[in-house]
C-alpha cells in the first residue's frame, strides 16, 4: 500500500514510518522539518518537505471516568486540545459523506525510543526527556508541576504508552479501515504513574542524582488523566509489548546516550 505519513521526521512518526516499512508499505513521509529531524527518515521511505498548510506541496479535559473511555464527554481544556477535537469532528464528517476509510488514534503520554530513533525536540515540554536530560547533566533540575493533588503523592498521574507499541497500533487500524467508517481508539496503557514516579524510576534505571524542584500547578491540568484502550484491544486485537514504564525509560536514557557515542549497557527492567 502506498501511504503518506505527515510529520514522518519526527518522534512518533519516524517510528511508525519506520514499522510500516518492514511491514511492506511504500512510504513518504511530508514534514516541513521545523521541529523533525531529516536523519530520523528511516531509509526506504521518500520525503516530501512541505506542509500540511502547503496545498501546492501537499498536490504532489477533566475526565469523568477513569480509565477514560473514548465515549467519554469531550470538554478540551486548552485551544491545543479544542483544535484536535474539531478536525476529528470533521474527519469522521467527511468519511461518511464520501465514503473514506478513517481512524483517530488518541494518543496519551508517548514515551521510550526505537533503535536510533528517539524523542528529539528542541524545545522540550515531556516529563521523561527532561527528566533524562537533568540525568545526563544537560539541565540543572526537572520542575514538578503541583504537589497538592489528590493522589497517592501529591503529584500528577499520567498514563504512559512505549513509541513501539504506539506505532503498532498504526499498523492493525490501517488493516481494519474501512471505508465510511470513521473509528476512533485510545491508546494507553490503563495504568497510571505519578511525576515523582517517573522521576524516582529514572534515578534507579540511570544511577544518576536527578534534582528535582516543586512548582505551582499549571492552569488546566488535571490530576489523572489514564486512558482504557479496551476498544481497540477488543477489535483489533492491539496489546502493549512494553507496558512498563521502567522500560520506556530504559530505551529513552540508552537512545540520549547514544547520541552522544556513549551508550551504557544497562540491565533490562523485569517486565
Amino acid at each position: 500500500m502506498k501511504l503518506l505519513v505527515t510529520g514522518g521526521a519526527g518522534y512518533i512518526g519516524s517510528v511508525v514510518t519506520a514499522q510500516l516499512l518492514r511491514a511492506g508499505h511504500e512510504v513518504t513521509v511530508l514534514d516541513d522539518l521545523s521541529t523533525g529531524h531529516a536523519d530520523a527518515i528511516p531509509d526506504g521511505a521518500s520525503l516530501i518537505e512541505g506542509s500540511l498548510l502547503d496545498e501546492t506541496r501537499l498536490a504532489v479535559v477533566e475526565p469523568d471516568q477513569v480509565p477514560i473511555l473514548e465515549t467519554a464527554p469531550t470538554r478540551p481544556t486548552s485551544a491545543y486540545g479544542a483544535s484536535k477535537l474539531a478536525v476529528d469532528l470533521m474527519i469522521g464528517t467527511y468519511a461518511q459523506a464520501h465514503g473514506l476509510a478513517a481512524t483517530s488514534l488518541r494518543y496519551f503520554n508517548v514515551a521510550g525510543a526505537s533503535g536510533r530513533y528517539g524523542e528529539r525536540h528542541t524545545t522540550e515540554t515531556h516529563l521523561i526527556p527532561i527528566v533524562l536530560e537533568v540525568a545526563d547533566g544537560r539541565r540543572e533540575h526537572v520542575q514538578v508541576y503541583g504537589t497538592d493533588y489528590p493522589t497517592l503523592d501529591g503529584t500528577a498521574v499520567r498514563d504512559y504508552i512505549h513509541v513501539e507499541d504506539l506505532a503498532s497500533a498504526h499498523l492493525l487500524a490501517l488493516d481494519a479501515a474501512r471505508p465510511g467508517r470513521h473509528a476512533i481508539y485510545n491508546l494507553g496503557n490503563g495504568q497510571g504513574y505519578s511525576v515523582r514516579t517517573v522521576i524516582e524510576a529514572a534515578r534507579q534505571i540511570t544511577g544518576r542524582p536527578i534534582h528535582a524542584v516543586d512548582a505551582p500547578r499549571r492552569a488546566g491540568d488535571p490530576a489523572v488523566l489514564v486512558a482504557s484502550s479496551a476498544r481497540i484491544g477488543t477489535e483489533l486485537g492491539w496489546t502493549p509489548h512494553k507496558p512498563d514504564v521502567e522500560e520506556m525509560i530504559h530505551d529513552a536514557w540508552r537512545w540520549l546516550q547514544s547520541q552522544d557515542d556513549a551508550a551504557p549497557d544497562l540491565p533490562r527492567p523485569a517486565c
